[in-house]
């Protein structure tokens, strides 16, 4: 596994099995991490504030930059409400647990493991990101980085390959979160001979052990996430906080293409507009529509066929508005337009 490259806005997404760091996160040591008390709360006593003291816990939060994070999720991601709400409880609790251990006030570390239910494209892995941000911010994690994993990332092909998967996986991301996808795929009642309970086995060991170095989230469909819950209920037990991601609606998924456009500098005219609300409503109704990713197959599909339409007219020049607009034409192509029910969907 190596670095991951940069993402381009709107578009890049995570690559499994890779560190996925934020803007100069790559590069921080032990030494750049914000103060706070250390893994038991604790802090020494020349750090305590005396008995007396007051402090004003806004400053507190603008000190941290939790509000540029929570910020950041708005501007990321349409809706989900529900989620924001809950990172906001979090890192309420997280900076007034930061304060009390000023006063020497020091209490067990909340375990913060989690599991994100949904459909794909719902902005789990946005929301993951933002969450080992938001971690490292308040001081809970030495590093804040993220590493996105799937099965394949963690389990073995033949006897004594699993382990060491595993661990080094779990090295790489300590300090950060583990962000592990389709993680129902870990553990196969089907084969005996499957060595996915070996993987699981290690990782309930380090989230029990070394919560305060690490935070696991696992990330699926909510049907399969609560099959493998009842099958490993070691697992269900260390998991704090169930978010389940809901589906977007469809103005939902208009404005996050129009979104989308603005950070790659693009545009819909009005006729194109309404043509993405119909494309996106037939896209909706077929199989393996991913939301916000679906969105964005659609978005880099007419980016396509708007170049291919440029340049077919060699002899006409182009203004700086007709290389931003997209129209309807740059849409109307996609088979999801003309397809019959048993062709496979295409955006």
């Amino acid at each position: 596994m190596t670095e991951a490259p940069q993402r381009r806005p709107g578009f890049g997404m995570p690559v499994p099995g890779r560190p996925e760091p934020g803007p100069d996160r790559s590069t921080e040591q032990d030494g750049d991490r914000p103060p706070g008390p250390g893994p038991d709360g604790a802090r020494d006593q020349d750090d305590l504030l005396p008995p007396d003291a007051t402090v004003n816990l806004a400053a507190e939060r603008k000190a941290a930059g939790i509000d540029e994070i929570l910020e950041a999720l708005d501007r990321e991601l349409v809706g989900l409400a529900p989620i924001k709400q809950r990172i906001r409880e979090i890192a309420a609790l997280l900076l007034v647990d930061h304060v009390r251990a000023r006063f020497g006030l020091a209490a067990t570390r909340p375990s913060l493991h989690m599991c994100f239910t949904g459909a794909p494209g719902t902005g789990k892995t946005t929301v993951a990101l933002r969450m080992a941000e938001l971690l490292h911010r308040v001081g809970y994690l030495d590093r804040g980085h993220l590493v996105a994993v799937t099965r394949d990332d963690l389990v073995g092909q033949y006897v004594g390959h699993t382990a060491p998967k595993t661990k080094e996986v779990l090295k790489r991301a300590m300090g950060g979160v583990l962000f592990i996808d389709e993680a129902y795929y870990l553990y196969r009642a089907d084969n005996e001979r499957d060595y996915g309970q070996e993987s699981i086995e290690i990782l309930l060991q380090v989230m029990e052990n070394q919560r305060d170095k690490i935070v696991v989230i696992l990330a699926g469909y909510k049907d399969r996430m609560d099959t493998f819950f009842a099958s490993n209920p070691g697992m269900s037990s260390r998991i704090a906080h169930h978010l389940d991601f809901p589906e977007y609606s469809l103005d939902e998924l208009a404005e996050i293409a129009q979104l989308m456009l603005t950070e790659v500098r693009y545009r819909l005219s009005a006729e194109a507009e309404q043509t993405l609300l119909d494309y996106l409503g037939r896209r909706m109704q077929q199989p393996r529509f991913a939301n916000a990713r679906s969105v964005r197959n659609a978005l880099e599909r007419a980016r396509l066929r708007h170049a291919s339409r440029l340049l077919a007219e060699p002899d006409r020049a182009w203004n700086k508005d007709d290389l931003m607009r997209l129209e309807p034409a740059d849409l109307l192509a996609s088979r999801v337009f003309s397809q019959s029910e048993d062709e496979p969907p295409e955006d």
